[in-house]
């Protein structure tokens, strides 16, 4: 199936790593020119490297990849970075607002400057990227902003309470934005993962059990929380971002899609 996607030009954050790569790589392979920014510049650069070379080795299809170094919670590194990004691509037509770090932890356990962190990479991120983003995609012919949120936030786990309060907020955002900037055309929705293995899930498997072995770790998470019995995979998400990035998705507004093998005991 062709997405149209081809000459399209996309920015994604946190794009050294996990969700963000696989997601850099997917828009790639349809044909997007794609920047991509995190705050590690030494993985930010090798993911770059990589991508680059898969795609000159025919791995995917003949997307471009621009990288460069920003942490989004630093208002004036968002603006840097969004100038340069929007410059060197001509544009933009697709922001996938990805960046976000787990932070387990009960409520005794978060102090002040925990919540302050993490309402600064999660719900702010997302504030501060489409702000200065708009003006862009105010110009472009297919103009979209895909939230990557959690199914947490309709679904709070106290183990994750910060995450939980903080991705129900950033949902409240995504569908204000998409009632406010669908009369524009464009088009805000959420895709919210559930357990996804990824380097920040490898991390917490280290904090928690680290004499247990991967397999058996995630296994007995996934057998609790999840139908299918499984983790997903990054590519298993990416697949339905560059969907709603796609011309196959004009009229997909305020969705809010999770991806996460059917954790979550809601409607």
């Amino acid at each position: 199936m062709d997405l149209g996607l081809a000459g399209r030009r996309a920015v994604v954050t946190g794009g050294s790593k996990g969700l963000g790569k696989a997601i850099a790589a997917e828009l790639m392979a349809e044909g997007a020119a794609v920047a991509i920014c995190s705050r590690n510049a030494t993985e930010l650069d090798a993911t770059a490297e990589e991508l680059r070379k898969r795609a000159a080795l025919g791995a995917f299809g003949a997307g471009s990849l621009i990288a460069l170094a920003c942490d989004v919670t630093v208002p004036d590194q968002v603006a840097a970075f969004f100038e340069f990004a929007t410059s060197e691509l001509g544009g933009l037509d697709i922001l996938v607002n990805n960046a976000g770090a787990a932070r387990p932890g009960q409520f005794g356990t978060l102090t002040d400057e925990d919540w302050h962190d993490d309402i600064e990479v999660k719900l702010f991120s997302q504030i501060r990227c489409t702000r200065v983003a708009l003006p862009h995609l105010r110009r472009s012919e297919a103009p979209r902003v895909i939230n990557i949120n959690a199914v947490y936030g309709r679904y709070p786990d106290p183990a994750f309470l910060a995450s939980s309060v903080n991705r129900a907020s950033c949902l409240s955002l995504t569908k204000a934005l998409s009632m406010e900037l669908g009369r524009e055309g464009i088009l805000v929705n959420s895709v919210n993962i559930g357990l996804v293995e990824t380097p920040q899930w490898q991390n917490i498997h280290q904090r928690r059990a680290p004499d247990l072995p991967a397999e058996e770790f995630f296994g007995q998470l996934a057998a609790a929380e999840v139908p299918l019995g499984r983790f997903g995979q990054p590519d298993e998400v990416a697949g339905i971002v560059t969907f709603l990035a796609s011309n196959r998705a004009s009229y997909i507004a305020g969705a809010s899609i999770d991806v996460a093998g059917g954790m979550g005991k809601f409607l």
